[in-house]
């Protein structure tokens, strides 16, 4: 082995933790961990979405009872809306992902993920298991039962309506088929020769609630009061609960935090019934694991004798009981035990141990400079072993001084096949509605393991110890300080269109744009080739930007297609490879502060739209709500679109538009679009059209919306979820309907996701509803567009999901929303 010289460095700071930050335990924290280890129950907890977890709950049953805990997500949140920025889908899911992760910092327990795509809101259990593919994510929740063995299950929602959304219902369904398929050897035995074993868990209890206007407690429930307070952590668990969902951020969940009594309800829907406690027959002793007790007997020493002052005196006791739960048969609490002591044997060290970088993203066949550092902050036996990173390994054989670090450099090779830093379900294209995940050991891990790892081999008290640590980039930020980030493996080349839809409009010529970008320094990159392009476009030119070249080969493409099929209004899927096939697509970051930089890499795909479309006015005012791509859609169609703020709500500056359009939610994020409310309806009586995209509510805070010129409410359980939903034409003469554009039932094909969501109810007469829809077995809604005259203008809501559809490069959709914008002026 090589050896490499070990510098010792003077004492340098930790600054506060923010994201990826190392963390460090305190006595108190170190107490809670010691009571804990001699606890051996766990429960698994079922939803369906991130936010369906109960937060005061997870902390009460993790940190309060201290059992292991976790809680499996079936989906990771991909189709919901989001209020931070103008991610959706697999990217909402990202930023998900990563909140639930956050929350579960918070309140101690373990974070899990079935194979389901969160493909939008669905009112039948039936369509979501049909759609996700039933035995497939039955065997999802089936395997991370079997790996984690619960002793007991708790599901958040019943198995039909009461639990107002199909993916909640279904759920249920899964969390009960799959506490009896778990025990089943004949139930997906595949699974087996990766190391689990059938598992029984004692009970699955359904954890009943009260909110929503929905009561499903009784008083023949189970009760436990949860709202008590941890003097170790100086906060109750509804105060933890409270920080837990406040870290959902992109679904605006922040939460007071709750103090004094708080009671749940749980029935057991399988297994033995539970009567006195949730863990009624269940042994959550050391007894229960031969030769156990006496490991309980050295816990309780250890903690009867914890010195706050010292912890680094228990470390000898720790030591012992570490090698007595070695001796101990394999299971998962022995490797659960002695993961947990060797972590609090760290703790009580005050070890520090480090691995970082400068460099945030490293390119296949390149080089990653890495600082290992090691720091001994308590009196104990100590001494650094080895290092070992692949290829890198050294002997250092050091005994570690108190309060004294310990520093290495060393440039690592990276290999040219190393794998870029894509997350494990997005590496092959979505299956329908499921993630395709190939490999089994994958399934359930809530993300991917890091790229680069160090094992550092530390001996304490003669006893060894791996000691891993991913390797992250550092940085001193000037206003958030000391911040950890992943460390991202790029590929050596990207391929980019420039934008997500080309449209040409009237049969007018398109140009394509796209990048091409070397990540190699003087990296040479092959022209790529434009798939999927049909023969209805005939290319007319193609040319290099060359003002876009630098040293290392990045170059723009601009190609030119004119339309040359007599069909209209169509839209095709485009995509981008090298010539060898080797590279296609890009690498995109995602940086939003609650949460780590995420990066990933889409293939690079774009829409090239034939449209078929009449515009009339072409100056609109935006209004920004939840971030969405409406206002680029628009630009795309050639209007010239304006952002507007609160101080540009004035009669002067508003008469100067054809148009205003309010993003999604704005009025549920915008108090100030309430109070301004009576500005813009004089803008609309004097002739102006008002577009209001759909409400999430009828509240802004605590307070009643105030919007539009007439009364109508929103029913947040309205909505056409199936995109595919036949549309009638209620009032075929209306002008939506007709100027400038003739619209015709095609103008409804192709679109994604939902219709429409948050539809109108109880209207004021004065407002006209043009279209019907409704989802399978339901009566017919006419909620989804509302359009209102007001003096010479014209009010509409539109709670059709044009925020989904004009992003897509949906024709119809184009075409509708321009003639909404072009509803005629009253006289």
């Amino acid at each position: 082995m090589k050896k490499l010289f070990l510098v010792m460095l003077a004492v340098f700071p930790m600054l506060p933790c923010f994201a990826q930050n190392p963390s460090t335990a305190d006595a108190s924290d170190i107490l809670l961990q010691l009571k804990k280890l001699n606890v051996l129950g766990s429960v698994l907890y079922i939803g369906a979405h991130p936010d369906d977890e109960n937060n005061a709950l997870l902390p009460y049953l993790a940190k309060g009872k201290l059992y292991r805990t976790a809680y499996l997500s079936l989906t990771r949140g991909d189709g919901g809306q989001n209020l931070l920025g103008d991610e959706q889908g697999v990217e909402l899911g990202l930023i998900r992902t990563q909140e639930l992760l956050a929350a579960r910092k918070v309140d101690g327990a373990e974070q899990y993920f079935s194979r389901a795509y969160d493909f939008g809101f669905s009112k039948s259990a039936a369509e979501s298991l049909r759609i996700w593919g039933k035995e497939k994510i039955l065997s999802d929740v089936v395997w991370v039962i079997r790996k984690f063995q619960p002793d007991i299950i708790i599901k958040r929602f019943p198995p039909d309506k009461r639990a107002g959304h199909g993916h909640h219902a279904a759920s249920s369904i899964l969390a009960d088929e799959a506490f009896a398929a778990a025990a089943d050897p004949k139930r997906f035995p595949e699974q087996f020769k990766y190391g689990v074993k059938p598992w029984q868990a004692q009970r699955i209890l359904w954890n009943t609630y009260n909110f929503g206007g929905n009561n499903t407690t009784s008083k023949d429930q189970l009760k436990i009061d949860i709202g008590g307070y941890n003097p170790l952590i100086g906060k109750s668990y509804g105060e933890l609960g409270a920080e837990a969902r406040t870290m959902h951020k992109s679904q605006g969940e922040g939460r007071p935090g709750r103090r004094g009594e708080s009671y749940e309800y749980f029935t057991t829907t399988a297994g033995s019934p539970a009567k006195e406690s949730l863990m009624d027959g269940v042994n959550t002793s050391w007894q229960r694991l031969q030769s156990g007790a006496a490991i309980s007997s050295m816990i309780n020493d250890v903690i009867n004798n914890f010195n706050s002052q010292r912890p680094e005196a228990s470390v000898p006791a720790l030591i012992k009981i570490y090698r007595a739960i070695k001796l101990l048969p394999e299971g998962v609490w022995k490797e659960k035990k002695l993961a947990d002591t060797q972590r609090l044997i760290e703790e009580c060290s005050a070890l520090f141990i480090d691995a970082t970088s400068n460099q945030q993203k490293v390119v296949q066949g390149g080089e990653l400079n890495i600082n290992f550092t090691c720091i001994k902050r308590a009196d104990v036996d100590a001494k650094l072993i080895g290092i070992h990173i692949n290829p890198f390994d050294t002997t250092c054989n050091i005994n570690l001084a108190t309060n004294q670090n310990y520093y290495l450099t060393k440039d690592l090779p990276i290999a040219n096949d190393k794998e870029i830093s894509q997350p494990y379900w997005l590496k092959y294209p979505l299956a329908g509605g499921i993630f395709d995940v190939r490999n089994q050991l994958l399934i359930g891990k809530a993300e991917n393991d890091p790229p680069f790892q160090v094992n550092f081999l530390i001996k304490i008290d003669g006893q060894n110890f791996i000691i891993k640590r991913a390797v992250q980039y550092r940085v001193t930020d000037p206003v958030r300080g000391d911040l950890y980030e992943p460390i991202v493996v790029l590929p050596k080349v990207e391929l980019n269109f420039v934008k997500d839809n080309f449209i040409s409009i009237n049969d007018q010529p398109v140009q394509i744009e796209y990048h091409v970008k070397s990540n190699e320094k003087n990296g040479n990159t092959d022209e790529p080739v434009i798939l999927g392009i049909s023969n209805g476009w005939e290319k007319i030119d193609k040319k290099v930007n060359q003002s876009f070249q630098n040293k290392n080969g990045d170059y723009e493409v601009v190609e030119e297609f004119k339309p040359v099929s007599t069909k209209t209004n169509t839209t095709e899927q485009i995509t981008l490879k090298t010539a060898d096939g080797k590279y296609n697509g890009y690498s995109k970051t995602i940086a939003y502060n609650h949460i780590p930089t995420l990066d990933y890499f889409p293939n690079a795909k774009a829409n090239l739209v034939k449209l078929d479309i009449k515009i009339v006015g072409k100056k609109i005012g935006y209004i920004e709500g939840a971030d969405d791509k409406v206002a680029a859609s628009l630009i795309a169609m050639g209007y010239n679109v304006e952002t507007l703020s609160e101080a540009d709500l004035t009669d002067a500056k508003l008469a100067g538009f054809d148009a205003i359009i309010t993003g999604i939610r704005a009025y549920n994020l915008h108090e100030y679009l309430s109070d301004k409310n009576d500005v813009l309806m004089r803008y609309v009586k004097n002739g102006g059209n008002l577009i209001v995209q759909y409400l999430k509510s009828n509240q802004v805070g605590q307070k009643n919306i105030v919007v539009g010129p007439y009364p109508f409410f929103i029913n947040s359980g309205s909505r056409v979820t199936e995109e595919d939903a036949k549309v009638n034409f209620l009032l075929p003469n209306n002008p939506a309907l007709n100027y400038p554009n003739k619209i015709v039932p095609s103008d409804f094909d192709g679109w994604v996701q939902e219709r429409s969501t948050y539809q109108a109810i109880r209207l004021d007469p004065h407002f006209e509803m043009p279209l019907g829809m409704h989802d399978s077995g339901e009566p017919q809604s006419n909620g989804s567009l509302a359009i209102a005259k007001y003096g010479k203008g014209n009010f509409v809501y539109a709670s059709l999901a044009f925020f989904r559809q004009l992003p897509a490069g949906v024709p119809g959709a184009y075409r509708l929303m321009a003639n909404l914008i072009a509803l005629p002026k009253n006289e």
